[in-house]
């Protein structure tokens, strides 16, 4: 099942990305690796980030969107996880 994570910056998010993204990403590269990830980027605004992936339940894409270091770093101050239904493309 596909879950949409969105990512919502705190005050000092974009001074704190640069110093986190390594790892960040890193742990995004492994999903892809597994075939999990299917989109993740930084909004163009700067508001914060959304990430597409593919989990077996809401529980591990939540603990997945929990531990990921943009969270526990403090670059999101508020994330949201929502089930997500791929209509296209096909």
């Amino acid at each position: 099942m596909k879950f949409v994570i969105i990512g919502w910056d705190g005050p000092e998010g974009q001074n704190k990305r640069p110093i986190h993204r390594p790892p960040h990403l890193e742990r995004l590269k492994k999903l892809q690796d597994q075939g999990k990830l299917i989109c993740a980027g930084p909004f163009a605004d700067q508001a914060g980030s959304l990430i597409i992936i593919e989990t077996d339940s809401l529980a591990e894409a939540e603990a997945f969107a929990r531990e990921d270091p943009y969270v526990v770093e403090g670059i999101f101050e508020r994330i949201e996880v929502h089930p997500f239904k791929q209509v296209l493309p096909e």
